[in-house]
């Protein structure tokens, strides 16, 4: 990999549109494997667009949990459509799945944390370390507005677990510039947004907000945790400076 850490990359990028920053990310890191993990939200969709409209070599893939809305599947297949390109699906491990439902139960995870750290992690966390085998670069849609955990996130971050570099390019981007965006380019998004589900997970595990909640406090809504903290395990507190 390029002879760059996370602090010059923060530092480069900070200034860049998206579409700027995923051109020249794929310019700085030519012939490394880039990719982008899209939960189909309307960040995803925007970055979706940006990587599919200038054909960049970016491989977009999604976590097929087989919990998802029907809204979700459908976006999936209306997506690829429109780009004439593919999202790659990771699905979970069935004997896993499985093992989980003879032990716990298929909606297990309403019983206690634990038992949905599990199940999230066969259904997302294990197939996502499965697709981002290999992988140089990691494109996400975090934002800092959807949760307390989020707020403090770099741009670029080192994820040593898995030794590559994660790139958060709509960090600081608002919702009103996603729905902007979509708007203005005629993006593909999920009609559930429009029905209070700014944040949209398995269809179990997600409910529509009420007036004043956190981004994500339909999420896993049942559980007594701070919900300005809650995560599936996907994205965690990771180190900032690295040589890439």
């Amino acid at each position: 990999m390029k002879n760059i850490s996370t602090d010059e990359l923060n530092e480069q990028f900070k200034d860049l549109s998206l579409d700027e920053s995923l051109k020249q990310l794929s310019d700085i890191f030519d012939g490394q494997k880039i990719v982008f993990s899209s939960s189909l939200g309307l960040e995803d969709q925007v970055i979706t667009d940006a990587i599919f409209k200038h054909k960049l070599p970016i491989q977009v893939f999604t976590l097929d949990t087989q919990r998802l809305f029907k809204e979700t599947e459908a976006l999936i297949t209306d997506t690829e459509q429109k780009y004439q390109q593919t999202i790659v699906r990771y699905t979970p491990n069935e004997t896993a799945v499985q093992d989980y439902i003879k032990t716990d139960g298929l909606n297990g995870f309403y019983e206690s944390i634990e038992q949905r750290k599990k199940c999230c992690y066969i259904r997302k966390i294990e197939p996502l370390n499965r697709a981002l085998k290999g992988a140089n670069i990691w494109i996400t849609g975090i934002r800092q507005e959807q949760s307390q955990f989020r707020k403090n996130m770099p741009l670029f971050e080192y994820d040593n677990e898995r030794d590559l570099i994660k790139f958060n390019p709509l960090l600081a981007w608002t919702t009103e510039q996603l729905w902007e965006t979509i708007r203005a380019n005629e993006i593909p998004f999920n009609p559930l947004h429009q029905k209070g589900y700014p944040s949209i997970g398995c269809e179990p595990c997600t409910r529509a907000i009420k007036p004043g909640e956190d981004e994500r406090a339909g999420r896993w809504w049942w559980e007594n945790q701070d919900k300005t903290k809650q995560e599936c395990g996907l994205h965690v507190p990771l180190k900032a400076a690295k040589k890439a």
